[in-house]
């Protein structure tokens, strides 16, 4: 009898064993938009702060020189969800993924997963647009608010930024400043929400008001990760959490400005005329770069007192910064405190970095680090090393490998052969030994530069190239800049074309070339009319009034006829008072 019990003990825990082993882990994405490395632990502001990330950090593995592969907002989500360069898809600018003929056949990484029996539910802004289809579960749609508004078509910039700023680039890149009680005089109420519908925002104090967007996904999270803990039916789970800070308007509450009063802001390394040995404004549009422009908006602004003006712009940003700590710890309390924590993997990253003055630029779109670099923090439950740090040079094209890797998924994620397979390499190794030197991606990453254009052919585009201890930049007219980082970290000084760092240079030069199509596009034969029709559509998504994904004449007719609405965030504007924008 005790020999039977031993027997059955023992296959009873064997069933267990594999119960345990053959579970699929779930997944928790969180993504934010516009984050630089102002991240504690990432070396960036050395005022931020970020307790909770960095909690997250102590028991993943952090990578800090991760870099995004476009840094501008809808193709850097396009590539990083669908893993695919945007030289392999063609997708360098706001034209709609979904269109794409590569994009369309291939499945984006939620898409992969539902179809693995996976439920994928998210919230907030995961793809830059387009991406409900994709999901069997959608929470609150990306919300770019708090803004300031007094009745009429167009949201407003923040009232308390000054002139020329505010006119120049609107109630979103122009906009800055602490979520606070309107004044009667000041005739405007916040308003807040998707773009298809927008509400009133209630704000008495910061602690009588509604919840921002960001909130909102946060506790839609929060809610969800608790009910599925207390399901023990639940399925195995995807979540994409999508905040929009700190992307412009960066408007916060109150009470995250005063964590960083003004007169103690720091403010970044910036070389006065480091713009001279670069070139990137050479194949900038003709009315200038955009980063330039806030720059030089910003400081115009202040009187050309540039240390107060970066010193408000920096405090707004770590302001919106530690905003989205508070949430992600939220989202984290949730998940660690159930027992979902143990089956969990969980990402902490963004779509691309953003510049505060460096070289002149404060914007994202540069091939410089401030632009290419994002945070990337990654925990795998008995797989990643706590605490771990991983110097080497790796992308966000990475990511939808890795998790095929940790999940056990299919590796073929293309719907048919008009579909491409996954250009990145799972980090996998890097996870289980973060300071190893070894593994099977690349040695560098790439990123390219988006530039407005009707039609995009890859072997004409910028591109960079950081390795460990290098950066090297080939524009789409040929010129080239190269740093040696480990000596110059700001990337200060280009050295391209000096003799001694030849080898390094055409090394590089050859690896890049190798990378992209080299054979010319033919372009596409369209008409002029059918191509500002795709140009109208792209500023104007709103405009396919049965959301088909197509813009008929009489749909475009119709939308203009009605009050035009306040453009989409990060698309290219048509027109502005003083600062020319990028192009429709």
């Amino acid at each position: 009898m005790k020999h039977y019990a031993l027997i059955l003990s023992s296959l009873l825990w064997a069933g267990s064993i594999w119960a345990d082993t053959t579970e699929k882990p779930n997944v928790l994405f969180i993504i934010c938009d516009d984050l630089n490395d102002y991240v504690m632990g990432f070396g960036g502001h050395p005022q931020a702060k970020t307790p909770h990330i960095a909690r997250l950090a102590k028991t993943g593995v952090s990578f800090t020189q991760a870099h995004c592969n476009i840094p501008i907002c809808n193709p850097s989500r396009a590539s990083l969800m669908s893993g695919l360069y945007p030289h392999t898809s063609g997708v360098y600018g706001f034209e709609h993924w979904d269109a794409n003929e590569v994009l369309k056949n291939s499945r984006t990484m939620m898409a992969h997963f539902r179809a693995q029996g996976y439920h994928a539910l998210g919230t907030g802004k995961v793809m830059h647009n387009r991406d409900e289809k994709e999901w069997n579960e959608i929470g609150h749609p990306s919300d770019y608010g708090p803004f300031a508004y007094a009745g009429g078509k167009e949201n407003l910039p923040h009232p308390d930024v000054p002139a020329p700023f505010r006119d120049d680039f609107g109630a979103i890149d122009g906009s800055f400043g602490p979520l606070r009680k309107l004044l009667p005089e000041e005739k405007l109420t916040w308003r807040t929400g998707g773009w298809r519908k927008q509400r009133e925002m209630r704000y008495e104090s910061d602690d009588d008001r509604d919840s921002t967007g960001d909130e909102l996904n946060a506790q839609w999270a929060v809610k969800r990760l608790k009910e599925i803990a207390a399901d023990p039916q639940a399925k195995p789970f995807f979540m994409g959490v999508g905040f929009v800070r700190p992307h412009t308007p960066l408007i916060v509450p109150q009470k995250y400005f005063d964590r960083f009063p003004l007169e103690s802001i720091e403010l970044p390394d910036i070389r006065p005329d480091d713009t001279k040995d670069t070139y990137k404004h050479t194949v900038d549009p003709a009315d200038g770069d955009r980063g330039d422009q806030m720059y030089q908006s910003l400081l115009e602004s202040f009187d050309g007192h540039g240390e107060l003006a970066l010193k408000k712009f920096i405090q707004a940003y770590l302001a919106s910064v530690a905003s989205v700590d508070d949430l992600v710890g939220e989202v984290l309390d949730a998940l660690d405190n159930s027992r979902l924590k143990d089956n969990t993997i969980v990402i902490f990253t963004s779509d691309h970095g953003w510049g505060m003055g460096e070289k002149n630029h404060l914007y994202k779109n540069s091939l410089w680090q401030e632009s290419t670099r994002v945070p990337l923090i990654l925990r795998a439950p008995g797989i990643s090393k706590a605490g771990g740090v991983s110097d080497l040079p790796v992308s966000l094209i990475d990511l939808y490998p890795t998790l095929i890797d940790l999940c056990d998924l299919p590796s073929n994620t293309m719907k048919n052969e008009k579909g491409r397979p996954l250009d990145g390499h799972s980090l996998k190794p890097l996870l289980t030994q973060p300071a190893s030197d070894q593994w099977t991606g690349p040695d560098t990453a790439l990123t390219a530069l988006y530039k407005w254009a009707n039609h995009y052919d890859p072997a004409k585009q910028s591109y960079s190239l950081r390795a460990k201890d290098w950066r090297y930049i080939r524009y789409s007219n040929g010129k080239e800049e190269l740093y040696h980082t480990v000596k110059d970290p700001h990337e200060w000084k280009n050295i391209a074309h000096d003799s001694t760092h030849r080898p390094q240079l055409e090394s590089y030069r050859k690896e890049l070339l190798a990378m992209i199509p080299s054979r010319p596009k033919p372009k596409p034969t369209v008409t002029d009319a059918e191509l500002w029709k795709a140009n109208y559509f792209r500023k104007f998504p709103q405009a396919d009034a049965n959301s088909d994904g197509k813009l008929t004449w009489p749909e475009l007719q119709e939308h203009r006829k009605k009050s035009r609405p306040s453009s989409t965030p990060d698309a290219p504007s048509s027109k502005r008072s003083q600062v020319q924008p990028q192009k429709p």
